[in-house]
């Protein structure tokens, strides 16, 4: 009890830690609760730090900031309606495509396991091969019927995809527009002695507006590099790979390896083990090292820098909590825990060096 008793007046004997601490633990219950009805307040919450960089470089052009939020929310919108009406009707035809020349490469796929065991006996039996093919017939079935069943929701999909058009413009506008009245209500209803807590919010929310930001530009150049290659080099479904190669840097690390095998497998069935094959593996795997040893320290040079084992295990932890905005969200979110950690009263500067060459 003497240990807990000393390990309570080192750490929390503030009142601004324990403020911080109790806001934190009631934050997290609420996401973890409620974050599906909060799925477009969060979304308009990410798309507002997005566009607030770009309306505060308005208004050091002297303009004030209802104009600025204006323009800004207008851009938004046609970019928005571009995406609705350029992009997804390419990316559902391409689908569609895709699905229908998914049995076609299953067959090819099947021939090739067969001829292993002429080619390898010591390797691998018919009864394997056979084996194999059962799985991927019984994976398939599995994935047509999630697909069936997915279909058969397509109302409810439709309905709620309208609620977030709805919805999610009108946060993004009025998020922009009552900035300030916003945080002064959230500052009036919080307690005057949190220094603590201000002093950690003014790093993470720093890291997280750089965060979204690059990553948002991260995935436009990713994409475009992606779309620009596959198309010029003639590859199928280049704009479905596009996207999907755009999307993949959201999971640092596993996104990219993931996103690798339908590319690699859709050049092969088109082109087999040719130098088309071969030239496209190269582009793809140089425009991964390019994002990877350029873009994302160009991007993120203000981020503050984890471990991958960090970032690793952050991306599994909060994506096991709160899904597709636990992975997106993982490394500002292991930010914010670095920088509770940092901060954190009656450290020892011993404990702090350690802390800083951990992360």
């Amino acid at each position: 009890m003497q240990i807990l008793a000393e390990w309570f007046k080192k750490y929390l004997s503030d009142p601004g830690v324990l403020f911080l601490a109790l806001f934190l633990v009631i934050g997290f219950a609420v996401v973890i609760t409620m974050g599906n009805m909060l799925a477009p307040v969060l979304a308009s919450v990410v798309i507002a730090y997005l566009l607030e960089g770009v309306v505060n470089l308005i208004e050091r052009r002297k303009i004030p900031r209802f104009p600025a939020v204006l323009l800004v929310f207008t851009v938004f919108m046609v970019f928005l309606t571009v995406i609705l009406l350029v992009l997804m009707p390419q990316l559902s035809r391409q689908v569609t495509q895709l699905f229908q020349q998914i049995p076609l490469m299953i067959t090819e796929g099947q021939a090739l396991l067969m001829r292993l065991p002429e080619r390898y006996p010591e390797i691998i039996s018919t009864a394997q091969v056979q084996e194999i093919i059962g799985v991927i017939r019984q994976e398939i079935a599995e994935f047509g019927q999630r697909v069936v069943s997915l279909s058969l929701a397509s109302v409810v999909g439709i309905i709620t995809i309208l609620v977030y058009l709805i919805l999610m413009p009108l946060l993004v506008f009025f998020f922009l527009k009552d900035k300030s009245l916003i945080i002064d209500w959230v500052l009036k209803l919080l307690p005057k002695d949190r220094k603590f807590a201000d002093t950690v919010w003014r790093d993470v929310d720093r890291q997280i507006a750089n965060y979204v930001r690059g990553k948002f530009w991260e995935i436009v150049i990713v994409w475009a590099a992606s779309f620009i290659t596959f198309t010029f080099m003639g590859l199928q479904y280049a704009v479905l790979l596009g996207v999907l190669v755009g999307l993949s840097v959201i999971i640092p690390y596993i996104g990219a390896a993931v996103v690798t095998f339908p590319v690699i497998l859709i050049a092969w069935f088109q082109w087999g083990w040719g130098a088309d094959f071969i030239w496209l593996s190269v582009a793809y795997f140089i425009i991964q090292a390019l994002d990877g040893n350029v873009l994302v320290p160009l991007l993120f040079s203000e981020v503050v820098n984890l471990h991958p084992v960090a970032i690793i295990v952050a991306i599994l932890v909060f994506g096991g909590l709160w899904g597709f905005w636990g992975v997106f969200f993982a490394i500002p979110l292991a930010t914010l825990v670095q920088a509770v950690l940092s901060a954190w009263p009656g450290r020892t500067p011993a404990e702090e060096d350690g802390l800083d060459e951990a992360g």
